[in-house]
């Protein structure tokens, strides 16, 4: 474990220190509270072992500010004293101390607080992983396992708050696939969920690092883009769209008889227009109506010559 040791006696501190490297923890010290909880500020530590009475900020004080503040993991504080009173050690614990040890503090004692800190802060651990791993489970699609419409709005958000801060474009792109609903009458369900999941797989392979992928609905993704222009994005996006047609999905339901395809409708938001985020999934959805009208299979980003320039005639 990693324990820090906030104590403004040097002897105290030092001998505190030197049982709990026995015990092979990893320890720190302060020398006061202010420095400690400077400390506890810029790292994580799995046990804060501070004295009570402390110039500037002491034990019960920076035991508060530690249950105040938010923090995934949770830090095990056991608050050393001289004070013999039964007044006090509850004092102690009603700020936040889990435990208390008498000064001189006695390695026995100590010993045994850092075994039961142990299995508390473990238990603390396995929890935060478990709460991760259900938060993910939230924002992600079971199909595709592409994230979810959830994400996508934590996420646009986030973005969208960064290009207007730092005055950086960035860009959506909504796609859909060609014809899904005869795909579905012609195949059935079970075909089509199969169908979405290579289709994701795809997706998910071809999006660059720092990009982020979402299946937007039924048979609609969408990929956000930060930091990138509809022109920049456009190329990326060929690249996905010849990438879905690869996959040589069969589909006899379409007119002529094919293969699944994606069509793709792109927008960009600009620090000099200051649009909303909704108002960039409008215009990718208007995009993308114009790629559905002029033949499907094809990437359409409103302002930019190439968009159509590289995609290949379909019907459906």
């Amino acid at each position: 474990m990693k324990v820090l040791v906030a104590d403004d006696e040097t002897t105290s501190r030092l001998l505190v220190r030197r049982a709990i490297e026995r015990l092979s923890h990893e320890c720190d010290v302060a020398a006061d509270g202010v420095a400690a909880w400077e400390m506890l500020q810029a790292a994580e530590y799995d046990v804060l072992i501070t004295d009570w009475m402390m110039p500037g900020l002491d034990g019960p004080e920076l035991c508060r500010r530690v249950r105040a503040a938010k923090q995934d993991t949770y830090t095990y504080i056991l608050m050393t004293t001289s004070l013999s009173g039964a007044d006090d050690v509850i004092a102690g614990m009603q700020a936040g101390a889990d435990d208390y040890l008498v000064k001189p503090v006695d390695p026995f004692a100590l010993q045994t607080r850092l075994i039961a800190a142990q299995r508390v802060t473990g238990l603390h651990h396995e929890l935060a992983k478990a709460k991760f791993a259900l938060a993910n489970l939230a924002r992600t699609d079971p199909l595709t396992q592409l994230s979810n419409r959830l994400r996508l709005h934590e996420d646009l958000v986030a973005v969208h708050e960064r290009a207007r801060r730092w005055q950086r474009p960035f860009s959506v792109a909504l796609c859909d696939l060609d014809g899904f609903k005869s795909y579905n009458d012609t195949y059935g369900h079970l075909e089509g969920d199969e169908a979405l999941r290579r289709v994701g797989l795809a997706i998910a392979t071809h999006v660059r690092a720092g990009e982020g992928a979402y299946r937007y609905g039924g048979e609609e993704f969408l990929i956000l883009m930060p930091d990138d222009t509809p022109d920049r994005a456009v190329v990326g996006m060929e690249r996905l769209r010849v990438a879905v047609e690869s996959l040589a999905i069969p589909h006899s339901g379409r007119r002529p008889p094919g293969v699944i395809t994606l069509s793709i409708g792109i927008a960009g938001w600009f620090p000099e227009r200051a649009e909303s985020a909704a108002q960039v999934l409008e215009a990718a959805d208007a995009a993308l109506y114009v790629a559905k009208q002029h033949g499907r299979n094809r990437v359409v980003a409103p302002g930019v010559d190439r968009s159509f320039t590289t995609t290949r005639e379909a019907t459906s």
